[in-house]
């Protein structure tokens, strides 16, 4: 071996051509992008890339592929379909749960037939579908419970109910929480709006019914089961009407009227837009007007309330609105011996209205008895005659 192959074979440098300068490759349109070249691929030997000899890269051309026109792998979240859009394309909750849960059965909200306003005409409970059905108010439908279809409070009032047009559903108690979500002690019946009445067709009827009528004014109260039990009560008591306003106040609702098992099925309800117009209203027709204040010096012992009253209740928060007890004639409390400043709305109505129911029970008893012991005296004078 001659010397010039001993130092080829030493130096594995000399047998690769000369690297040409930086000018020269920025002057060859044909050099590769690529930084480096992968000689392995090309010549067969193991030799290191940075010295290996590549072959050229082809000159781009429409037919040869591109870099960014590589397909992307199946792995790549570039080649996922784009999902639409959420707010477009969302299905609701309740499909997708049936989805996933083929096998379980939900009934709907609303069963075929039925109206979709139909929370807004709902009476529950016992009481107060007892008290629907027993009244001429028109009953669309009533679900019912089997516990409940057959009993004997129920029984004959359905079976007439039904023939009068009313369709009488036996359903589960969970259709029943479907329809409403309270309390409906086992039925529910879709009745009639309850229909309000005005003011003055009011004062005319509760004049026509006594002399010494009674009508209560609720000023400003939001709770439907404080008007509920107010209802019940001024019922109960024989109070003729209840004045209520449109603004800031609750109406006649579902709550309201399980809360007054059954009392609204007789009882009138006016709703007024001006409350205080409806006091004025009420004093030019002879009522004498009392408001219940916790703050006023009368108690309700020293009153006497006679001739026609109307009896005005506020919220147990604010109470009476200063024009409001402008309006009224006398302001009168209720005596506490205990620590607790006031009282619930429906309660203070309560107590004053039993004082009211009081008073005047006691002035006809004692007329009765009067009455009864003069006619005896003259009944036995006559027969000696």
């Amino acid at each position: 071996m001659t010397d010039n192959n001993r130092n080829s074979s030493r130096n594995p440098k000399s047998r690769y051509p000369k690297r040409r300068s930086n000018s020269a490759k920025r002057s060859d349109p044909k050099r590769s992008d690529s930084k480096y070249s992968d000689s392995k691929y090309s010549d067969g030997e193991t030799t290191s890339p940075r010295h290996s000899a590549s072959p050229r890269k082809p000159a781009s051309s429409k037919d040869s592929p591109t870099r960014h026109s590589l397909p992307k792998p199946a792995s790549s979240r570039h080649s996922l379909p784009k999902s639409p859009s959420r707010s477009a394309h969302r299905e609701p909750n309740r499909s997708r749960r049936l989805a996933v849960q083929p096998d379980k059965k939900v009934l709907p909200a609303v069963a075929v037939g039925e109206t979709t306003d139909i929370e807004t005409d709902l009476v529950y409970g016992r009481h107060a579908v007892l008290a629907a059905l027993e009244s001429d108010r028109y009953l669309n439908r009533i679900w019912i419970t089997s516990r409940l279809r057959y009993d004997a409070r129920f029984h004959g009032l359905l079976s007439q109910a039904k023939a009068n047009g009313t369709v009488v559903d036996e359903v589960e108690p969970r259709r029943l929480d479907q329809i409403a979500n309270v309390n409906h002690q086992g039925v529910i019946a879709q009745v009639a709006p309850y229909e309000y009445v005005e003011l003055p067709d009011l004062i005319a009827q509760a004049q026509a019914s006594t002399d010494q009528p009674v009508i209560v004014v609720a000023d400003g109260i939001t709770d439907p089961h404080n008007l509920g039990a107010i209802i019940r009560t001024a019922e109960a008591l024989g109070v003729q009407g209840l004045v209520i306003p449109q603004r800031r106040a609750v109406g006649i609702t579902p709550a309201v009227v399980k809360v007054a098992a059954g009392a609204l099925e007789s009882f009138s309800v006016a709703r007024v837009v001006n409350l205080s117009r409806a006091l004025e209203d009420l004093k030019s027709a002879g009522f004498w007007i009392y408001g219940a204040a916790s703050t006023a010096s009368q108690a309700i012992d020293s009153v006497k309330f006679t001739g026609p009253v109307a009896l005005v209740i506020g919220s147990e928060g604010d109470g009476l609105s200063l024009l409001t007890q402008r309006c009224c004639d006398v302001l009168v409390s209720i005596p506490l011996q205990g620590n607790t400043p006031s009282l619930n709305a429906s309660v203070a109505a309560g107590m004053v209205l039993y004082e009211v129911y009081r008073q005047r029970r006691s002035t006809i008893l004692h007329l009765d008895r009067g009455f009864a012991k003069n006619g005896a005296t003259e009944y036995k004078k006559n027969v000696e005659m």
